[in-house]
């Protein structure tokens, strides 16, 4: 197999472990079902995470994934893709 391949999958490995790992904290600090944790679910309308949720976000993602949210940074994260999309890049970079 040529390495491109080998990267592609390594880093798809990466996205759905990311991917897991955040869902499995959503469903267990704020008690959201998993059919609820759909790509497009937007965070406040569909999963109902408010300002404060996002603080506790920001706690769990900067342990669990090694690197330091600004809040600036969630201003255009509205969906559960965007979130992933977000951690996924800042996760790779540092």
């Amino acid at each position: 197999m040529p390495p491109e391949n080998n990267d592609k999958k390594d880093h798809t490995m990466q996205n759905e472990e990311i991917t897991g790992k955040i869902n499995a904290f959503l469903i267990e600090e704020f008690e959201l079902e998993k059919d609820q944790l759909i790509p497009s679910a937007n965070l406040k309308n569909d999963l109902g995470i408010d300002s404060l949720d996002f603080v506790d976000i920001i706690v769990i993602i900067e342990k669990n994934f090694g690197f330091k949210v600004k809040g600036e940074d969630m201003i255009n994260v509205k969906t559960l893709q965007d979130f992933y999309d977000y951690v996924s890049a800042r996760a790779k970079t540092e």
